[in-house]
């Protein structure tokens, strides 16, 4: 549930097709050609090195690391604002700053990156829940401290309600829990070492004892009956689409069966693939909700700003995921009702003088039975006096949550006619549900589509490129003498100020990141500060490594 509420979900692979999972022993991108500037690579290196160096030495927190911090060191946030005791799961934090340390150890060779990246693992080791997984967040400060973000910072975040409560257990949504155990895997699988074996097991185990028998996966996990939001029921206990959660988990035990052989993890690959058919609901309105009930496989709502509806992203995405199964599979079950759904989008895709936002054609939620968009707004001022409610009116709806969506409908589309033109067998026979001995994950994580949540960099504008030698003189010429690149924060919030009142304050807050003074959510802002972006050093480390890579 990432900060704008409207981005899909960042992916360190490309995609929760397996496609790059099946690439053997062929290099993850083309080799770059040597320039020649050996000088300038020593340039790239060296900062590299500082930079690095400073993250570990100066901002790391056991180990960890949120996503931004004032330069000195009195204000830090992830999502919401952090104590000075707490480390950041969720993407960009703390396993994506492992993942980019192991990544410039494959391009360097340079044993400190690997020893960084070590650091990490302990970090997220610590931080595991006992079940297996993780939280968005983890204070090593202890459980009353936990509590007592909680119950100030995080209860006060209006728009983000899944900080009002705090479960004790771990989730799956925003690829957290999915990113930790693929950085913990990459680890174990780099040099075998027997005291990351056990927190891998962990880890799968968490995705294993949490999946139901239906294949479906709740979002957190173990199931509590404590929770609900506002007078409505759990949600966290649903069948969860939402954020790619199912795919997230597909993509790890892939990982898990094609690098350990773990046939625990194909087996619930399967299960996981006949929940997407399970769900798809009946035709004309053949598509799937961001959560279905556990029992009876219905749409179902989760925050308060998420109604009961059909939603066409999670559609649109899950039709990618059938046809991603049959490409494995070349079973026709996965792909009988693709036509179905596409042409469900098809009747919900709005004219172009109905689009509210250019280019996007459709709907967010679309209700059940009658085919209509649902608009979500809010009133109030805070989280105590606020509430969010829905109607058909398209004007003033809330700008945290997309209302409308662009999707590539005609994409999918031919996709589906060229594997249904292709020969199924064929398709296969490349499967990565397949045990492949040669096969090797990718060199490369951070290089790759991320898509994040962290408006102080601009990560996840998609797949890093080798820079341009001028590109490598402006990053090293502007890590400052500290060892890091002054990145504007333009994303900050307001602090902790007790709860709210009753009383709404004066103003229209109906459209803004935030409400008034006493509104922790996170939101933009013109006159940032400048800090230090966790996010920042990841997109331009990512282009240094590029830059000096040696190859295999």
């Amino acid at each position: 549930m990432t900060f704008m509420r409207n981005a899909s979900r960042r992916a360190l692979l490309a995609g929760a097709s397996g496609a790059v999972l099946t690439s053997g022993c062929a290099p993850f991108f083309s080799a770059p050609s040597d320039t020649g500037d050996n000088a300038l690579k020593r340039d790239a290196r060296d900062a590299m090195k500082r930079a690095a160096r400073f993250m570990r030495e100066r901002v790391a927190y056991r180990g960890g690391y949120v996503w931004s911090y004032a330069s000195d060191f009195s204000r830090r946030w992830g999502e919401m604002e952090a104590f000075p005791s707490m480390i950041w799961i969720q993407p960009p934090g703390t396993a994506t700053v492992g993942h980019l340390y192991l990544d410039c150890f494959h391009a360097t060779r340079d044993e400190f990156y690997y020893q960084a990246a070590m650091d990490v693992a302990d970090g997220l080791i610590a931080a595991q829940h006992p079940a297996g997984g993780w939280n968005y967040l983890y204070d090593f400060a202890g459980e009353e401290s936990t509590r007592r973000w909680y119950d100030t910072i995080g209860k006060n975040g209006w728009r983000l309600e899944e900080f009002h409560h705090y479960y004790g257990n771990a989730t799956f949504d925003d690829a957290g829990t999915s990113e930790a155990s693929q950085f913990l895997l990459r680890m174990y699988v780099e040099r075998r070492s027997s005291r990351l074996r056990a927190p891998v097991e962990k880890a799968l185990r968490f995705v294993l004892d949490s999946q139901y028998a239906n294949g479906g996966w709740p979002q957190r996990f173990p199931l509590t009956t404590e929770g609900g939001l506002h007078g409505h029921a759990e949600y966290t206990h649903q069948i969860t689409f939402n954020d790619d959660v199912a795919g997230e988990n597909i993509k790890f035990l892939l990982m898990i069966y094609q690098t350990l052989g773990d046939e625990r993890a194909l087996a619930a690959i399967h299960r996981a693939m006949g929940i997407f058919i399970a769900t798809q609901q009946p035709a004309p309105q053949a598509g799937w909700g961001l959560q279905h009930d556990a029992q009876t496989l219905a749409p179902i709502g989760a925050r308060t700003y998420e109604p009961d509806a059909l939603t066409t992203h999670t559609t649109a995405n899950n039709v990618s995921q059938l046809l991603n199964f049959y490409e494995w599979t070349g079973e026709q079950r996965f792909i009988e009702r693709v036509p179905e759904a596409l042409a469900w989008l098809d009747s919900v895709r709005l004219r172009d003088d109905q689009v509210q936002v250019p280019n996007r054609h459709y709907p967010t939620y679309i209700e059940i039975g009658t085919n209509r968009a649902r608009i979500v707004h809010r009133r109030g001022s805070n989280v105590v006096n606020g509430e969010y409610y829905w109607n058909y009116d398209v004007t003033k709806p809330i700008t945290h949550y997309g209302q409308w969506r662009n999707l590539d409908v005609d994409a999918l589309r031919v996709r589906y006619e060229r594997l249904r033109a292709a020969n199924p067998h064929l398709l296969a026979a490349n499967s990565p549900l397949t045990a492949r001995p040669d096969f090797r994950l990718p060199r490369y994580f951070t290089t790759q589509n991320i898509e994040v949540s962290d408006l102080n960099s601009n990560v996840g504008s998609g797949v890093v490129q080798r820079p341009a030698s001028q590109r490598v003189q402006e990053l090293v010429s502007t890590l400052n003498a500290e060892g890091y690149w002054p990145t504007p924060l333009t994303a900050t919030s307001n602090p902790y100020i007790g709860d709210g009142a009753a009383t709404p304050a004066p103003g229209d807050f109906s459209q803004t990141l935030v409400g008034d003074a006493s509104d922790t959510s996170p939101h933009t802002t013109d006159h940032p500060v400048t800090g230090i972006s966790t996010g920042a050093f990841i997109q331009n480390m990512s282009a240094l490594l590029l830059s000096i890579d040696l190859g295999d």
